[in-house]
């Protein structure tokens, strides 16, 4: 993982491979923004001239664009690398612009061994936003490159150093740290979405959390298939029934001495999605990896809560299975008997995730928590409505929305609060069972939380994030956004156990 360090040095002074700087878009051009020491020693240098220069290279000043310049003489970097930030406003620069600008230089700075980051910063959350955002667009996935295939260009900055003239201020070093922290833990979910079913069945994800929960002080319960199919986890079996990987139920856990409240998370870790009998159309099966993002997401806000020392007690439930058409898998028509006792008509198996989650709601209810958030790659009518870079949030709770809607909004993400109309839940009735697993086609994102409605315990603070838009990007990178796994709501999950740990759940 890439190294970061802050330091209060002067720009010219301190030696790297290339010095960023921060231009913001003018109405003409580009133009220096204020608060900056590096672009003014720039400037200066250049005799005035840098804005020019940079206009005459073809810069704007537009987010996320990139133009290199040689460093003035006697710098101690032979590169300056302008990253635009967009137009300038009035109450300073917001913390995910910054992160942006950051993560689109990290990634245009692959293959270099060290880079100073000069934005501009005028406080904490800005120190922690640069931090965050240049660790996040310094990630490259190459687990599964030969040798014959690895190249120097691709690998990803080794160094950061963040400037920052109160460099040593307590706040500020713990806001580079949880920076830190929190990519190291995006990174992990990336991985983990990034790796090839094959290598990667529900009893090898299982695997990787129990080798790696004890070095962060987090304990993992694994449910293996006879465990499941002993403690009545009807969903969980049925998905996989059709794999020859069989489905694992994995509990992580970490607690605090102090803490006086308990988040429970859920996710969805189908492991690759063929759509079961119900198969999916070409063109859509070559991605079904990044179906278990969100238990990949859920893993690592645990491991995060962990290593930041939160005061609160956060569970994670990963509820895995690899969903696959065979002479054994689960057929449209058939019942399945879930961990509640109620009944499930499976009209599509391609609508697995809700089955299996259906399952770990209700465990992780046995257990009473103050709150309880699900993650799912879960409908793609969620992409419909919603777009690419936008997770919906869905609760019963109108003020839980709007606060993980909030979170969301904080930590950098984009999410929108979407509703939970009561009369789609008559298109979940069943003739034969308690309820079927699909329902009208319209509003299906909607009806597909009606439906985890109802394996979640009665009086359980609850929302549903269902991330199917953003969890695995295919076109290419942006900002501190790769291509393939993002990672997505790790940063929003991590956010809401700090806003708990701080009593802040509201109501």
């Amino acid at each position: 993982m890439t190294a970061l360090t802050l330091s209060n040095l002067p720009a010219t002074t301190v030696p790297a491979d290339a010095v960023v700087i921060g231009v913001a878009k003018g109405e003409s051009g580009p133009v220096l923004p204020a608060g900056s020491p590096a672009a003014a020693a720039a400037d200066e240098a250049l005799g005035g001239s840098l804005a020019t220069t940079l206009a005459t290279l073809g810069a704007k000043g537009a987010e996320d664009e990139i133009t290199r310049l040689p460093a003035p003489a006697g710098w101690a970097v032979p590169l300056v690398v302008a990253v635009g930030l967009g137009a300038e406003p009035a109450d300073g620069w917001a913390p995910e612009t910054l992160r942006r600008a950051a993560g689109a230089a990290a990634r245009a700075l692959a293959g270099s061994e060290h880079a100073t980051f000069a934005l501009p910063v005028a406080d904490a959350d800005a120190i922690g936003a640069v931090a965050e955002g240049a660790l996040l667009g310094a990630y490259a996935f190459t687990a599964f490159r030969g040798r014959a295939n690895a190249s120097a260009a691709s690998t990803p900055l080794a160094r950061i150093t963040v400037l920052d003239a109160d460099a040593g201020d307590a706040e500020h070093a713990a806001a580079a740290e949880r920076a830190l922290v929190v990519a190291e833990e995006v990174a992990r979910a990336r991985d983990l979405i990034n790796t090839p079913p094959n290598a990667l069945s529900p009893a090898d994800f299982a695997a990787v959390v129990e080798a790696a929960a004890p070095e962060y002080g987090v304990t993992a319960e694994v449910w293996d298939e006879r465990a499941l199919i002993d403690g009545g986890y009807g969903g969980i079996m049925g998905v996989g029934q059709g794999s020859a990987t069989p489905p694992r139920l994995v509990r992580v856990a970490y607690t605090h001495p102090a803490a006086s409240a308990t988040l429970a998370l859920v996710g969805k870790g189908i492991t690759y999605d063929s759509g079961g009998l119900s198969l999916k159309p070409v063109g859509h099966n070559e991605t079904m990896k990044c179906d278990m993002s969100g238990a990949a997401a859920v893993f690592s806000a645990v491991v995060a809560a962990a290593r930041l020392g939160l005061e609160v007690n956060v569970t994670g439930w990963l509820a895995l299975a690899e969903n696959m058409p065979s002479g054994g898998a689960v057929r449209p028509g058939d019942v399945l008997t879930m961990y509640t006792g109620k009944t499930v008509e499976v009209l599509n198996t391609d609508a697995e995730g809700r089955l299996v989650m259906a399952d770990a709601l209700a465990r992780a209810c046995e257990e009473s928590p103050d709150a309880l958030v699900d993650v799912a790659t879960l409908t793609g009518a969620m992409v419909l409505a919603l777009g690419k870079r936008t997770f919906g949030v869905l609760s019963p709770d109108e003020a839980f929305r709007s606060l993980l809607h909030e979170t969301a909004g904080q930590a950098g993400e984009q999410s929108w609060p979407m509703p939970m109309p009561a009369e789609l839940a008559e298109g979940l009735k069943s003739p034969v069972a308690d309820l079927a697993n699909v329902g009208e086609r319209m509003g299906g994102g909607l009806s597909a939380g009606l439906f985890l409605k109802e394996f979640v315990a009665e009086g359980t603070r609850w929302a549903h994030l269902d991330i199917a838009g953003p969890a695995f990007h295919e076109g290419a990178p942006y900002g501190y956004t790769p291509k393939g796994g993002t990672g997505s709501a790790v940063r929003t999950l991590v956010r809401l156990a700090e806003r708990v740990a701080d009593g802040e759940l509201a109501g």
